[in-house]
């Protein structure tokens, strides 16, 4: 429960799928709506390797979700969106912010024609580019300003949304969390590196995740540092071939979850993601680690800071070789920079935070 943060309503959520990694937030949700929560979501495609979550304090509706062509011209269209809503009559619907989920509009419609509120729930609105811009960014804005508020996951997402015109009062900032706040104190660790420093990568092996990257830096690095891969995936066969090539050394671990973590993440000096995506950096912030990362959609860009890590261009191996090397010169500063990594995730940045948010959106349009 979170305490003082309360949504008096009946609360519709709907999504496109129920990644296992957001059960976790949708079920905190769920205690802080005091007459519930019900989320609709459907399943993704095959090639897309997404787990699915079940919810425990949350009711739960099926989508049947209709895949149309494949990216960048991706559609999705949700059957039984409009029947979900008349059996759960909900006092507000948060709906993700994507204008390639064809039902939205509908079940905006739905909710006005009852005088009821809805907050879009999106990453925000980079530059377009490209042919038809004006007409594109007119379809953005009509979009948007079916809206009576907005959640984004980041100030720079919050910045977009302001920016084609959307009311600045009415763009919450959720910053995106994975992770409760940590219960255990900040691990200690020593001074100095003992014996070889290590680095740790957290995640599934795939080519977005840059992990062949990673490889070459260490082998590119005096210290020769210890190198341990958490994952498995499609391309771990690939990647364990490139090891024995350029370092040999690397140990990869296959799939590891939950508690079996810890140990993982107590041994290492840097944790390190060089590709998009990262559902593993507030654990790793939580055990007090620095983290270098991909710049990507923005959901990273307050959570890793020049006070706690090194946001790195995408698909830029010198950038990754130097942010390591910068790393390792100094422990006393990464020991600080572990330290803030713990602070952030303790104070600003974690699931209970980010339900807080949510429950201000939705009584700031109750009032």
């Amino acid at each position: 429960m979170i305490t003082g943060f309360l949504f008096s309503g009946r609360l519709a959520l709907q999504q496109r799928v129920l990644p296992s990694y957001r059960v976790p937030f949708f079920d905190m949700l769920g205690t802080a709506c005091d007459r519930g929560l019900s989320l609709f979501a459907g399943l993704p495609r095959a090639e897309e390797e997404i787990v699915n979550g079940k919810l425990k304090n949350a009711d739960f509706a099926a989508a049947k979700n209709i895949h149309i062509f494949h990216d960048p011209f991706y559609l999705c269209y949700q059957r039984g969106l409009i029947q979900w809503l008349e059996r759960w009559n909900p006092d507000a619907l948060i709906v993700e912010a994507n204008p390639r989920y064809l039902s939205t509009p509908s079940a905006v419609r739905w909710m006005h024609t009852r005088g009821r509120k809805v907050i879009g729930w999106g990453l925000g609105v980079p530059p377009l580019s490209g042919a038809f811009n004006g007409l594109r960014q007119r379809r953005r804005v009509q979009f948007l300003n079916q809206f009576d508020a907005l959640i984004c996951y980041s100030r720079r997402g919050a910045g977009e949304y302001a920016a084609l015109g959307f009311p600045r009062e009415k763009i919450f900032v959720a910053p995106n969390a994975v992770s409760a706040r940590p219960l255990f104190p900040i691990p200690l660790r020593p001074s100095t590196f003992m014996g070889k420093p290590v680095i740790l990568f957290v995640g599934r092996l795939q080519a977005r995740k840059r992990v062949d990257d990673l490889l070459c830096a260490c082998a590119e690095i005096d210290l020769k540092p210890r190198l341990i891969i958490v994952g498995d995936g499609a391309e771990r066969e690939h990647l364990e071939m490139l090891a024995k090539q350029v370092y040999p050394s690397a140990e990869f671990i296959g799939a590891k979850h939950g508690a079996e973590l810890k140990a993982y993440f107590m041994e290492a000096d840097l944790f390190v993601l060089p590709g998009t995506g990262g559902l593993a950096v507030q654990e790793a912030m939580s055990h007090g680690l620095p983290i270098i990362v991909a710049r990507g959609d923005g959901t990273q860009d307050d959570l890793v800071r020049e006070s706690n890590g090194w946001q790195i261009p995408p698909d830029d191996p010198n950038a990754l070789l130097r942010a390591i090397r910068t790393a390792l010169s100094d422990v006393a500063r990464l020991r600080r920079m572990g330290a803030e990594s713990y602070r952030i995730v303790s104070e600003e940045i974690n699931l209970e935070k980010m339900v807080e948010t949510f429950i201000r959106a939705l009584n700031s349009l109750a009032s």
